[in-house]
C-alpha cells in the first residue's frame, strides 16, 4: 500500500513513520517539514495555506494517516481549530479524488462529554467541552457523512493521553523532564484525576494496526486503564530519579476538570492490538530516551 502521512513531525506522527515502514508500506509524507527519514518521499506542502491539491491525488496514495493539526500550547481555545476543519476535508477529498480508499483520520478523547463512566464508542454521549474537541467531532460527523459517497473506508482513532520523551514542557510528563533538565522542581496539581496514559509507541502502532484492518468508524486508541495523575507523576518521578524535586498543590481541581477520563478498549483489542507498555515500563522508557535525546 502506498500511505500518505501527515504531521510526520509531530509527537505521534515521528513515531509512525517506522511501523509503517516496518509493515512494507510505500510512505509518503505531506507537509511543511521533511522529516528527514530514509526510505520515506516528502511532499513539501502548506496544509493551512494556498494549496493545489491536484497535487494530493497524484501521488496516487491508496492509504491517507491524517494527524497534522494545531500544534501550538494554546490548541484548547485556537480558532485555527476551524481552519483545520477546512483544510482536513480539502485534503480528504484530493485524497479520494487520486483514488484514495483508506483513511485514517486522528480524532480525541475531548470529543467525548465529560463523564463518571468509562468512555465507548458509540454509547458514550459526543458533547466536547472546548473548541478543539468540537472542531475534531464536527469533522468526524462531516467525513462520516462524506465518506460513503467519496468511495471511502474511513477509520477515527479517538486518540486519549499520549505520553513519551518528546513532549512539550507544557504537557505533563513535559514538565517533569524540563525540570529534570534544568535541575528545578516540578510542580503539578494536587493530581487526583485519573486520566488514561498511552505510551506515544503505543498510540502510533495502535493507529498503524486500525489502517490495516477492516474497522470503521471511531476507535479508542487509550490503555483501557486510568491512573491518577499524582502517580503518574510519581512513578514518572521515580524513573527519573528527582522525587525529591516534585510539588504538588493542596488547591481543590476547578470544577470543570473531569475527575475521570477513562477509554473502552474492546473494539481496539477486537483488532488484535495489545500495548506494548505498562506504565512503569512506559514511563522508564520514556525517561531513558529524553536522557539521549539532545537538549
Amino acid at each position: 500500500m502506498r500511505v500518505l502521512l501527515t504531521g510526520a513531525t509531530g509527537f505521534i506522527g515521528r513515531e509512525i513513520v517506522r511501523p509503517l515502514m516496518a509493515s512494507g508500506a510505500e510512505v509518503h509524507t505531506l507537509g511543511r517539514r521533511d522529516p528527514g527519514v530514509t526510505g520515506v518521499t516528502h511532499h513539501s506542502l502548506d496544509l493551512l495555506g494556498a494549496v493545489d491539491y491536484a497535487a494530493v491525488g497524484d501521488i496516487g496514495a491508496t492509504h491517507l494517516v491524517h494527524l497534522a493539526w494545531h500544534p501550538e500550547r494554546n490548541f484548547w481555545t485556537a480558532p485555527e481549530n476551524l481552519d483545520w476543519v477546512a483544510a482536513s476535508l480539502r485534503l480528504v477529498r484530493a485524497f479520494a479524488a487520486g483514488g484514495g480508499r483508506r483513511a485514517v483520520v486522528a480524532g480525541s478523547c475531548a470529543e467525548y462529554a465529560p463523564c463518571h463512566e468509562r468512555l465507548a464508542e458509540g454509547t458514550s454521549p459526543i458533547a466536547p467541552a472546548t473548541l478543539y474537541g468540537t472542531a475534531k467531532a464536527s469533522l468526524h460527523a462531516l467525513l462520516a457523512s462524506a465518506a460513503p459517497g467519496l468511495g471511502l473506508s474511513l477509520a477515527w482513532p479517538r486518540i486519549f493521553f499520549p505520553y513519551g520523551p518528546l513532549e512539550r514542557p507544557q504537557r505533563l510528563l513535559g514538565t517533569l523532564l524540563d525540570a529534570l533538565r534544568h535541575n528545578e522542581v516540578a510542580r503539578f496539581s494536587i493530581g487526583t484525576q485519573r486520566r488514561d496514559f498511552i505510551h506515544v509507541e503505543d498510540a502510533a502502532a495502535a493507529i498503524v494496526a486500525i489502517l490495516a484492518r477492516p474497522i470503521e468508524g471511531a476507535v479508542n486508541v487509550a490503555s483501557g486503564s486510568a491512573v491518577t495523575v499524582r502517580r503518574f507523576v510519581e512513578v514518572a518521578a521515580a524513573a527519573a530519579d528527582m522525587t525529591d524535586r516534585v510539588a504538588f498543590s493542596t488547591a481543590s481541581l476547578p470544577a470543570s476538570e473531569p475527575p475521570v477520563i477513562e477509554g473502552a478498549v474492546e473494539r481496539l483489542a477486537g483488532i488484535g492490538f495489545r500495548p506494548r507498555f505498562t506504565l512503569a515500563d512506559g514511563l522508564a522508557d520514556a525517561v531513558a530516551r529524553f536522557r539521549g535525546s539532545p537538549p
